[in-house]
């Protein structure tokens, strides 16, 4: 008899709803050293449409309305003092947004172009840009089994 039919099945871990492009992570690493610490927003319409906004760290003021969908990782440069890393950006949507949005992954891309004008990359002659792409069937299970939705 195999030890197979006893043991548990292994739970799919619970997979990240946000994500950034190698590109965007270099204007992030840019922005980071001209800004300070940063965040993101993803606008739900109006003047900017549904571009993701990226602000100083607290600039943009999030609360119960708004859900955290994780956190991307940057590179931040070794600068001689310091040594390199990561650094956290984080990235919020609001509550209201994310009922339409729950079952998608979001990737942050970065593209040629003027964005939004309150967004920090706009001088840059680059807006930032979502890409989505809808959670296969067993990463929406182990958001269900993780209590992420």
């Amino acid at each position: 008899m195999s030890d197979d039919v006893d043991r548990p099945a292994e739970a799919h871990p619970v997979p990240e709803r946000v994500a950034v492009t190698d590109a965007a992570a270099v204007l992030l690493a840019h922005l980071r050293e001209e800004h300070g610490e940063l965040m993101f927003h993803q606008s739900g319409g109006c003047c900017d449409g549904s571009s993701p906004m990226c602000y100083p760290l607290g600039e943009f003021l999030t609360g119960d309305a708004d859900v955290h969908l994780g956190d991307l990782r940057v590179p931040v440069p070794d600068d001689g003092a310091r040594p390199g890393g990561t650094a956290s950006v984080p990235v919020w949507m609001s509550r209201n947004q994310f009922e339409y949005w729950k079952h998608t992954h979001l990737t942050i891309d970065v593209v040629p172009g003027r964005g939004a004008g309150f967004s920090l990359e706009a001088p840059e002659g680059v807006r930032f840009l979502i890409r989505s792409r809808i959670f296969s069937d067993e990463e929406w299970e182990a958001l269900e089994a993780a209590g992420a939705l």
